[in-house]
């Protein structure tokens, strides 16, 4: 059985998390009506604290100190950034900063068409859609708190106040975090997020634990920076806690070199590459291993509302969708982030998958130790996300939609990629020889893994020399010849070892659904030709039925 997601718990499970008072949709004018009124100056600066709810006497994070880096301790405030604080002050007529007059920004105002709820299609917004309209000077004339000449301009480490109150808002409402000075700060992607986290907590010949298929750019973001990953074992649920903790539990520095590895990172919910999805349990067993041998989670989450409806099979009827915003948040798995009580959690959230990748902006939630030092890394290096995606996002989610229209779009989203999948693993249960391939339904994600049963491959079955990575190479490329791209399992090895097990990773998202169907029965000849098997005709593979939730 292949690394994927099976059967996975909804959020329904009370131990999950303890939620006292949490954020509505309903609640979020009434919160926004006590709070103070959100700055439209120039450069304002901004804290998620200003617009979290109460504490409830929840504990504080621990200290991180001690896994804090040289080069993350020596950061000290830019001088610009906290001069530009007192751009607020009246009457201040400012001759020390460097920011441009919007005056000569060659742009009066943008106006883009957007989808209206419940009516998301393509189609729909073409007819029935909404014209934004964003310009240059709406803040001043009392239209928006948002505008061009705000926008555009230089701004604060942590992004543009407007938006950061809408995802500490939606943070708080799907997640509900567990302890006190939790903290948000915008960022330019994941990506970019997950390689500052390296630069604040690693040093070179550092581990940074992780699972043993992981996203290949994860890998790569780590390797230039000295850090060595240790790749964990995994199951259908992903990540095996119990490896981890038989690792750590016995390492030994003198064999391993380097001290006992204090950094996880992990994509809980539709994994890249494997499509694995930890359940609540599961969830709740890493972070009890974390707090035992006091390990620094780094969650990496661009899937988690890509969690699909259950997979039922060709012929059975739909699951009903989420009735609603809070059926919808229920059926999540809860995060880590949720789980957490000491801090040791740093979210990465993005708008990439929800929204659109090109948008370069996301954000972190950690406790406020952690963002204060990502913020002063982030004024010296990447600033904030582009003024116009924060623009943008801001008029879409904030002014156009507000948290119950997002809400319904991630419904819409879970639907569309619930469709997208399972025409996928139809075509795969239709196509491929279940004789040498084997697949799970994926719950969450865009990904859909493939194992192949290289040892049945005629070569070996005669007797041949032949290594798995040299049948993966000839398999994938005769896939290309024959018109099919996969990804080879062996380019996401955590440790770059290659692995025993042959694996494809294919992905649902982006190709046409007729398309996707054309490529696997592309691979699934492929697959026959490579194995001497009878071709199938595309019918279904004798009585062999897709696995579902684990059988």
């Amino acid at each position: 059985m292949p690394p994927a997601a099976c059967d996975v718990e909804a959020a329904t499970d009370t131990q999950a998390a303890t939620f006292v008072d949490r954020l509505s949709v309903n609640g979020v004018s009434a919160r926004r009506n006590k709070a103070p009124a959100v700055s439209t100056g120039l450069a304002t600066y901004a804290s998620s604290e200003m617009f979290e709810g109460p504490s409830y006497g929840k504990p504080q994070a621990k200290r991180w100190d001690h896994i804090l880096n040289h080069e993350s301790k020596a950061r000290e405030f830019s001088s610009l950034k906290a001069a530009s604080q007192l751009l607020k002050t009246p009457g201040l007529i400012s001759l020390g900063g460097g920011l441009p007059s919007s005056t000569v920004f060659p742009f009066e105002h943008l106006e883009f068409k957007v989808p209206q709820p419940p009516y998301f299609s393509e189609q729909d917004t073409k007819g029935t859609g909404t014209l934004v309209r964003a310009g240059k000077h709406d803040a001043a004339e009392g239209k928006s708190i948002y505008d061009i000449h705000i926008a555009f301009n230089y701004g604060q480490g942590t992004g543009s106040v407007q938006l950061l109150r809408f995802v500490t808002e939606h943070t708080e409402m799907v997640h509900h975090p567990q302890y006190r000075d939790w903290q948000c700060t915008l960022t330019v992607g994941s990506t970019s997020a997950l390689e500052m986290a390296l630069c604040m907590f690693c040093n070179r010949g550092d581990y940074m634990m992780t699972e043993e298929y992981s996203f290949c750019t994860a890998i790569e973001t780590a390797a230039p920076l000295g850090v060595k990953c240790l790749g964990i074992k995994m199951d259908q649920e992903g990540l095996l806690p119990s490896h981890m903790d038989d690792l750590l539990s016995n390492w030994s520095e003198s064999e391993r070199g380097t001290k006992k590895p204090f950094l996880l990172y992990t994509v809980p919910t539709g994994q890249n590459p494997t499509g694995a999805t930890q359940s609540a349990q599961r969830r709740r067993e890493i972070y009890a291993c974390a707090q035992k041998h006091d390990i620094y989670i780094l969650e990496d989450e661009p899937y988690y509302f890509l969690q699909m409806q259950p997979y039922t099979g060709p012929d059975a009827p739909d699951v009903p969708p989420p009735s609603s915003h809070d059926a919808f948040l229920q059926a999540l798995v809860p995060s880590l982030l949720s789980l957490d009580t000491d801090g040791r959690v740093l979210r990465m959230d993005s708008f990439s998958k929800v929204i659109a990748p090109g948008m370069r902006t996301g954000w972190i939630t950690a406790s406020a130790q952690i963002v204060e030092r990502y913020v002063r890394h982030a004024e010296v290096s990447t600033q904030m996300p582009s003024g116009v995606s924060q623009l943008l996002l801001f008029k879409l989610l904030d002014e156009t939609w507000g948290h119950s229209g997002y809400f319904d779009w991630l419904i819409w989203i879970r639907l569309e990629y619930t469709r997208k999948r399972d025409n996928m693993v139809n075509a795969c249960e239709r196509f491929l020889p279940r004789e040498v391939a084997s697949w799970c339904a994926p719950a969450a994600g865009m990904f859909h893994w493939i194992k192949v049963d290289w040892r049945k491959h005629p070569l070996v079955k005669r007797g041949g020399m032949v290594q798995m990575l040299e049948l993966e190479e000839k398999i994938w490329r005769a896939g290309v010849e024959s018109g099919v791209l996969t990804a080879k399992g062996s380019w996401f090895r955590a440790e770059g070892d290659g692995g025993k097990d042959m694996l494809f990773r294919t992905t649902f998202a982006a190709a046409a659904e007729k398309d996707v169907v054309e490529a696997v029965e592309r691979f699934g000849k492929g697959l026959r030709v490579e194995f001497e098997l009878q071709e199938c005709n595309g019918e279904v593979n004798g009585e062999t039925k897709v696995e579902v939730n684990g059988s």
